[in-house]
């Protein structure tokens, strides 16, 4: 950068020695021009952007003005100062240690997951519960931090999401729906399933190629007894319009104090539980599988049940099985056993016994 400001500064006084030997009348004539394409160039460049030789040489030149004509140049009293205090935060970096110290990262996760966690707690109940847990921050802090999160007062938040309240209701809910499957003589059968929602355990009793009123009515009763003692638990049970059901259907389960809930038409989303188990069976098992009709579909299906309900990790279970014991650890110094399931698709890992 040195030698190229003294490159700027020699090319410039050779320029001025030019120009002593040239005559007033064509220098007033240059400074005319150059005036006028300085005006031009002004139009059509909203800022100029020099870099520092350029400033530099313009900063010392300026100072040879005369006042009046001082004000008007690219390097105006304010320019300079900028630029000195630009210098000036350069030279000193050490960071200030006035004012109170920042809210660690910690501490405000800890107070957004309590805000999202207890959405009935205002400001003052969060800071309560932080001044347990031996956090010691202010209301004001609190109440700035949930602000910054688009989180507002308790009562604007204290409605909980569709997740939380699924979520506090799935105890007591069932979904069902139908899938089709096509054999390998193109005909189509169709496979009523249930889920229980809380524990994501599946029921499949089969398929069949007219699924009638009295068919699916005889499969509501079967599914009452395979519950047996938790069939009182449910409350609820998700459907949608499908006039498969028919009315018996719905009587055997009201039967039961289960109450019928139908999505609107065309939401498949309204039974997202359901929606999600269709696609698993199909890319885990029915794409892969040729079906060659009802007896091998029920035996393909018995299998899958097995494994989807004893083996399979779900992720909203933290990755157990809906009907294996969270208690029984397995023997880690036993040796792993493979086995393959459902027609050997899928592949199961135990310890041996």
């Amino acid at each position: 950068m040195l030698f190229r400001l003294l490159y700027v500064l020699v090319g410039r006084v050779f320029g001025w020695l030019v120009l002593l030997a040239r005559g007033s009348a064509s220098k007033e004539v240059e400074i005319l021009v150059l005036r006028h394409e300085v005006a031009v160039l002004r139009r059509q460049v909203a800022q100029p952007r020099p870099d520092w030789a350029d400033r530099a040489l313009l900063a010392a030149l300026a100072r040879l003005l005369p006042a009046r004509l001082r004000l008007h140049r690219i390097v105006a009293p304010g320019t300079l100062l900028a630029w000195h205090r630009r210098m000036v935060k350069k030279r000193w970096i050490y960071p200030a240690k006035h004012g109170r110290p920042p809210i660690s990262e910690e501490t405000r996760d800890l107070i957004l997951r309590l805000a999202r966690e207890n959405p009935r707690w205002g400001h003052r109940r969060i800071r309560g519960e932080l001044h347990g847990l031996g956090v010691r921050v202010g209301e004001g802090t609190v109440r700035r931090i949930l602000a910054a999160a688009g989180l507002g007062p308790a009562p604007r938040r204290a409605s909980p999401t569709w997740r939380q309240f699924l979520h506090s209701q799935a105890s007591g809910i069932l979904a069902c729906d139908f899938l089709h499957v096509d054999t390998v003589f193109l005909k189509r059968l169709y496979v009523l399933f249930v889920m229980e929602i809380e524990t994501r355990r599946v029921h499949i009793p089969g398929g069949t190629a007219h699924p009638s009123g009295i068919w699916t009515a005889q499969h509501a009763r079967n599914l009452l007894m395979e519950l047996d003692g938790r069939a009182d638990g449910f409350k609820f049970l998700i459907r949608d319009r499908d006039g498969k059901f028919g009315g018996g259907f719905d009587s055997v389960l009201a039967g039961a104090d289960v109450r019928i809930l139908k999505i609107p038409p065309r939401s498949p989303r309204a039974n997202a539980f359901a929606e999600r188990f269709v696609g698993t069976l199909r890319r885990e098992c029915l794409d892969h599988l040729l079906v060659y009709g009802e007896r091998h579909l029920r035996q393909v299906l018995a299998e899958y049940e097995r494994h989807y309900n004893q083996h399979r990790p779900h992720q909203a279970l933290s990755l157990r099985p809906p009907t294996r014991d969270p208690a029984k650890k397995p023997d880690l110094a036993a040796r792993i056993q493979r086995r393959q399931a459902v027609s050997g698709l899928i592949s199961e890992y135990c310890r041996a016994a």
